[in-house]
């Protein structure tokens, strides 16, 4: 692009660029309108286990389980895009978070398969997250989390969709035992999340959770011109095949998000009203991957544990409406502070 006595002149790359950036900032805002014409599935008082609630989402007191057997939110039913939700972990001890352990675990875990699936839309997907675990006193990996995630798959007619690992590089080294004293072992610093849906080809679209180009792709695209031929996998790469701008990278099936927060609304509201936050949230960033990748503005997302609200609070920003369900009355107390003036309705002020 030039200057030549005050006409602007521009080359083919420059038009490219600039017509693709149009196309890509007109997709994005189609994509992020919120409809005017959507009804609110939320319509009149609020029930009686309704801790809060916001013009996009309901936060639910009480055991999971039983709210979504009892009927409570019968009116769900087959409507819900997105079950994203981290349930308590397969420990081989208590924690203070209401963990079951061993072989009791997987079996309260997959009693949820039913409860789920009769909530989902016809194409929709339920994500769970999974941490690790460890033999109580040894340095080796149980296999609880694995087996969990199987049996809940298998027991109950799900097809894995993919399988995602969520990386956070700044956990701090554990189990510190065989990691920081010994020093047998390496930090443990990730977690599973496994994508899976009775629909083999749910909703789902990568375009929305694309990432910047690289420095090298940016430059291999304005050059447009590649390294072809033949790899040593035998894959053949014509001339072309890496010269169109998609408006980014498809992202990996491994997840980099640090969870270092300690200033957000999150953690001021609780310091401030004297709440201890939740021992387990995950970031932010991880909510919002999986909420704009499997949905659309405005369809429903569901977080059966929903702790801190981590999900409900990341779906409104994304106009999603969301049903968050939480047993303890201290974890929804701290929840609050994710949502601010955005509370239309609060049992506490009634």
């Amino acid at each position: 692009m030039s200057l030549r006595s005050g006409i602007l002149f521009c080359n083919k790359s420059d038009i490219s660029d600039a017509t693709q950036l149009q196309k890509n900032m007109l997709r994005n805002a189609v994509e992020d309108k919120v409809t005017s014409t959507i009804t609110s599935p939320f319509l009149g008082r609020p029930p009686a286990n309704v801790a809060y609630a916001t013009q996009r989402g309901r936060m639910l007191f009480g055991k999971s389980d039983q709210l979504l057997a009892d009927g409570s939110l019968s009116r769900f039913e087959g409507k819900v895009n997105l079950i994203f939700t981290s349930p308590p972990f397969p420990l081989n001890r208590k924690k203070r978070y209401g963990n079951e352990t061993g072989d009791t675990y997987i079996r309260w875990l997959c009693a949820y398969g039913p409860l789920f699936k009769k909530m989902l839309a016809p194409d929709g997907s339920i994500v769970i997250e999974m941490g690790n675990s460890w033999e109580p006193g040894m340095p080796v990996m149980s296999t609880l989390a694995l087996r969990a995630l199987l049996e809940f798959q298998s027991l109950n007619n799900l097809h894995l969709c993919q399988e995602f690992i969520w990386q956070n590089p700044a956990k701090l080294p554990s189990p510190a035992q065989w990691v920081n004293v010994e020093r047998i072992r390496v930090k443990d610093s990730f977690t599973r999340l496994w994508w899976m849906s009775p629909n083999r080809k749910p909703k789902a679209n990568n375009q929305r959770v694309l990432h910047e180009y690289s420095k090298a792709m940016k430059d291999l695209l304005k050059k447009g011109s590649y390294n072809s031929g033949k790899r040593p996998s035998e894959h053949e790469i014509s001339e072309t095949a890496f010269l169109r701008d998609n408006g980014g990278a498809i992202p990996s099936n491994v997840l980099t998000f640090a969870n270092t927060h300690s200033s957000d609304a999150y953690q001021i509201y609780c310091r401030e009203n004297k709440i201890q936050p939740h021992p387990a949230r995950m970031p932010s960033e991880l909510a919002k991957f999986f909420i704009k990748f499997l949905t659309e503005p405005d369809d429903i997302v569901l977080d059966p544990f929903g702790g801190s609200n981590t999900t409900g609070a990341t779906a409104e920003e994304l106009d999603r409406f969301w049903i968050s369900i939480e047993a303890s009355d201290d974890y929804i107390s701290g929840s609050r502070g994710r949502f601010g003036n955005r509370i239309t309705y609060d049992m506490h002020s009634q």
